[in-house]
C-alpha cells in the first residue's frame, strides 16, 4: 500500500536509486521507446511469419540465401494495398463497437462496489466490479450466435477474415488512450476532490519515459450516457481478457471450416485458458492489492499489454493450431492436464491467502499465519504459501504457461498446394495439404514464446517488487529476506 499522509500528495519527483540517477526502469527513455514502437512490430512479424497461407514459419525464411522481398510478400500474405491494408475502416468500426459494448456492460449490469487501498495524501476510490457477469452476457451471447450457425457464425468469420486489421485497431487503440491519459495527467492539482494523484514512477520529465509508465496512478473518465469509469480497473480485466477468449473461440471455428473437425489440443488450451480468464473476474477484487493498481501509472505499458498483447499473443497457440491441427489422445491430455492443476493450484490458493490475510487477518483460515509487522503497520507472511517464497504465486502462473504451449507439440509446418500427396500430410477441405517438414520445430518460436516472455516478465516485476518494498520497509524488508529467502523458486531463485 501506498504511505499513509494526511497531507495532499505533492507532484512526485524522479526518484534517485539504482535504476540510474532519474530512477529509471525499462531501460530507460532509449528502452521504453524501444518497447513501445517495437512491440506492436513484433506482433506483426508473427503474425506474417507464420501465417495460413505458406507456413510457419514462411518457406523463405528457412532460406535466407535465396530469400527475396516481393516472394516474401506472397507467402505471408501481405495486403495487396501495402502498408495501407493493415487497417479498413470498417473493421475499426467494429472493434470501436466492441469497446464500447465493454463499457456499457461495466455500467449498466448489476455491480460490487469495492473501496481500494488508502492513496497518498489520503481517501480510497471506490472501484465497480461486474467483470464475471459482462464476461458471461457476451459469452452468452456468442454460444447462442455459435448455436444457431456454427462455425459459420459472422463473428468467427469476421475475425478470421480481418485479423490483421483488429490487431491494427487495436493497436490504434491502445495509442489513443495512452495518449489521452497522458495529455490529461497535466491537470492533476494537489488535493484535488476527485482523488486524483499522479505515479511515482511516471514523472521523470522524459516524455516518451512518462508516455510508457503512465504520469497517472488512476485515471477516470466520465462518458456520456455511460457514466464514470476507472480505465486502469476497466482495461486490465475486460475487453483485452474477453477478447483472448474470444480470438480463441475464432480459431476454434476456422479449425473447423477448414477440416471439417476439432481438435482435443485447440479445445484443451481454449477451456483452460477461458478458466484462467474467469477465475481473474471472479477475483476481481483481488487487483486491488497489485503493484498494477497500487503503483503503476496508467500509460502505454498497460493500455498496450492490456488490449493489444494479452489477447494477441497469448492466443498464437490457438491460432498454430486452427491451421496444423494436433491429436493429444486421452494420455497427452491427462499429462498436460496435472501440470496445469499443480500450477493453477499454486497461483490460485497462494493469491487467496494474500487476499484473506490483507482484508481480514483474523479469519480462521489464515489464523496460523506467522508474519512481521513493520514500522508502517504492514504485515508481512512468513509462513504458509508466502514462507516457501516471496513471489510463490509467480511460479503458479509461470508454470501454467507451459500446458498452453505442449499441446502444439514441435510445432512448425508447410503448406503445400493440393494434389502433392506428400506423405504423412493433413488434408483441408480445399485440398491443400499441411507437413512439417523442415519447418519442424521452427513453430515453437511461435507457439512456446509466450513461456519464455512471461518468465521474463514475472522476473522483472519481482525485481520491480523487491526495490518498491526495500524502499517502503526499510530494515523490516531485509529482515524479511532473511526469512523468506527465495523470490518465486523455492531453492534455486
Amino acid at each position: 500500500m501506498a504511505p499513509k499522509s494526511k497531507k495532499s500528495a505533492p507532484t512526485p519527483a524522479p526518484a534517485h536509486d539504482a535504476h540510474g540517477s532519474h530512477g529509471y526502469e525499462f531501460g530507460g527513455p532509449f528502452g521504453t521507446a524501444a518497447i513501445t514502437f517495437g512491440l506492436p512490430v513484433l506482433l506483426y512479424l508473427f503474425t506474417f511469419a507464420c501465417n495460413d497461407v505458406s507456413g510457419c514459419p514462411a518457406p523463405s525464411l528457412l532460406s535466407p540465401k535465396t530469400l527475396s522481398i516481393e516472394q516474401l510478400k506472397a507467402e505471408v500474405g501481405w495486403p495487396e494495398d501495402g502498408i495501407w491494408g493493415l487497417a479498413s475502416w470498417r473493421v475499426t468500426g467494429w472493434t470501436a463497437t466492441y469497446y464500447l459494448f465493454s463499457a456499457l456492460l461495466y455500467r449498466l449490469l448489476p455491480a460490487t462496489e469495492v473501496e481500494g487501498t488508502e492513496l497518498s495524501g489520503g481517501g480510497r476510490l471506490k472501484y465497480r466490479f461486474n467483470g464475471f457477469s459482462s464476461a458471461i452476457f457476451t459469452l452468452v451471447i456468442c454460444l447462442a450466435g455459435t448455436i444457431a450457425q456454427g462455425a459459420e457464425f459472422p463473428l468467427w468469420t469476421f475475425i478470421a477474415d480481418n485479423y490483421v486489421q483488429i490487431l491494427t485497431a487495436n493497436i490504434i487503440f491502445s495509442y489513443a488512450l495512452a495518449t489521452f491519459v497522458y495529455v490529461r495527467s497535466f491537470s492533476v492539482k494537489p488535493g484535488n476532490a476527485e482523488l486524483r494523484r499522479l505515479a511515482p514512477g511516471g514523472c521523470s520529465g522524459n516524455l516518451i519515459y512518462d508516455f510508457y509508465m503512465g504520469r497517472e496512478l488512476n485515471p477516470r473518465v466520465t462518458l456520456p450516457l455511460i457514466g464514470e469509469i476507472d480505465i486502469k480497473e476497466w482495461t486490465e480485466l475486460r475487453p483485452g481478457m474477453l477478447g483472448w477468449i474470444i480470438l480463441n473461440c475464432a480459431f476454434i471455428a476456422k479449425q473447423y471450416r477448414t477440416f471439417g473437425f476439432v481438435t482435443d489440443s485447440i479445445v484443451f488450451i481454449t477451456i483452460v485458458q477461458a478458466v484462467y480468464v474467469l477465475d481473474s473476474v471472479i477475483m476481481e477484487p483481488a487487483i486491488l492489492t497489485t503493484i498494477d493498481i497500487i503503483n503503476d501509472g496508467f500509460g502505454f505499458m498497460l493500455s498496450f499489454g492490456d488490449i493489444v498483447w494479452v489477447p494477441f499473443m497469448y492466443s498464437q497457440q490457438t491460432r498454430y493450431l486452427s491451421t496444423y491441427p494436433l491429436t493429444l489422445g486421452w494420455a497427452g491430455t491427462t499429462a498436460v492436464s496435472v501440470v496445469l492443476i499443480a500450477a493453477f493450484s499454486i497461483f490460485r490458493l497462494s493469491n487467496l491467502q494474500k487476499n484473506i490475510f490483507r482484508t481480514n487477518p483474523n479469519d480462521s483460515r489464515v489464523a496460523h499465519i506467522t508474519y512481521i509487522e513493520t514500522k508502517t503497520g504492514s504485515r508481512l507472511m512468513t509462513s504458509g504459501w508466502w514462507g516457501i517464497a516471496r513471489h510463490i504465486n509467480y511460479l503458479g502462473d509461470w508454470l501454467q504457461s507451459f500446458p498452453y504451449a505442449l499441446p502444439t507439440g514441435f510445432a512448425g509446418y508447410a503448406i503445400l498446394s493440393a494434389g502433392t500427396q506428400a506423405e504423412g500430410a493433413i488434408k483441408a477441405l480445399d485440398g491443400r495439404e499441411i507437413v512439417q517438414g523442415p519447418a519442424k520445430y521452427w513453430g515453437m518460436i511461435f507457439t512456446y514464446f509466450y513461456v519464455v516472455y512471461f518468465a521474463v516478465l514475472l522476473v522483472h516485476r519481482d525485481l520491480r517488487d523487491d526495490e518498491k518494498c526495500a524502499k517502503k520497509y526499510g530494515e523490516d524488508w531485509e529482515k524479511y529476506k532473511s526469512i523468506v529467502k527465495y523470490r518465486i523458486v523455492p531453492g534455486i531463485y
